[in-house]
């Protein structure tokens, strides 16, 4: 199953498609919280089973695709959670996860303007696979924890690396608005028979600048959602930033940062493609 969140006609839908092409609102089982009251009224194997031919057929033509769960309680993201970007920005690998947080004004949905911000040239592509809560919890093992993912999605975890460099702390540089996206979709879990397996591909203009998989984690998603759980309580929709592989435009020689014009392409192969255009902040309030 594949879950999203458009706006059509000054309204908020939540849709779902069994192949991404054939769209249905199922904004009635949903409710106002969206996906993530789905997540919360059913469970994976119910979700995945849904009829959803019995919910009205929606047009994509003319709507806004927001990001799937356009507010959610937490955007947790991982940092240098692949050996090979650690070692791009010749970081150690240290003995736990890197966390930091994000806001959500921070985030886009697929085909919305990533906004370059006024404040300086050195925004910067970081495509990664974001993991998505569907069951919370506290203290949940790593062994247990798959059970607790509703899907997948790609994920445009971008930052602004002059602001980020500022201090040790990256927030600044990582919360700028509009400068990160995710979505279109939401692949369910079952689609995925071995996330470990899932791919990572960045592409700038059409040219690729990163690939990973999640395999290579240093913390794989149990790991990730054991740790966090054990200091808050995760709640369904709850999102997950996994990390980035290397290729980061930051450590091209010269450096290589977005620009006005730039289309940047983040997708997991065989699965979902998330889109972006750059826009310059200045033109974009004009």
């Amino acid at each position: 199953m594949r879950l999203g969140t458009i706006a059509r006609d000054g309204r908020r839908l939540t849709v779902a498609s069994t192949d991404g092409i054939a769209v249905h609102d199922v904004s009635r089982l949903a409710g106002f919280d969206g996906l993530a009251g789905l997540f919360s009224l059913l469970d994976s194997t119910e979700i995945a089973g849904l009829d959803i031919g019995k919910y009205p057929a929606v047009n994509l033509a003319g709507a806004e695709w927001l990001p799937p769960i356009p507010r959610p309680d937490r955007i947790l993201c991982v940092g240098l959670n692949y050996a090979t970007h650690a070692a791009e920005v010749l970081s150690e690998v240290t003995e736990h996860p890197t966390l930091f947080t994000r806001f959500p004004s921070t985030f886009v949905g697929h085909n919305q303007p990533l906004i370059r911000p006024r404040m300086s040239n050195t925004l910067d592509w970081e495509g990664e696979i974001a993991v998505i809560i569907g069951t919370g919890g506290r203290h949940i093992r790593a062994d247990k924890a798959m059970d607790h993912v509703a899907g997948y999605a790609p994920m445009g975890e971008n930052s602004v690396r002059e602001w980020q460099l500022h201090t040790k702390q990256a927030t600044a540089g990582k919360n700028f608005d509009a400068t990160g996206s995710w979505g279109p979709w939401i692949v369910t879990r079952d689609e995925v028979p071995d996330p470990a397996a899932l791919e990572v591909i960045t592409e700038l203009n059409g040219e690729q600048m990163q690939h990973g998989r999640l395999s290579d984690l240093i913390f794989d998603v149990g790991a990730i959602i054991e740790y966090v759980s054990a200091f808050t309580e995760l709640v369904p929709g709850d999102v997950i930033a996994t990390g980035t592989p290397s290729g980061i435009g930051h450590r091209h020689e010269p450096p290589r940062y977005l620009v006005a014009g730039d289309k940047l392409s983040i997708r997991i192969p065989g699965l979902v493609e998330l889109n972006n255009e750059v826009s310059d902040e200045d033109k974009v309030l004009q």
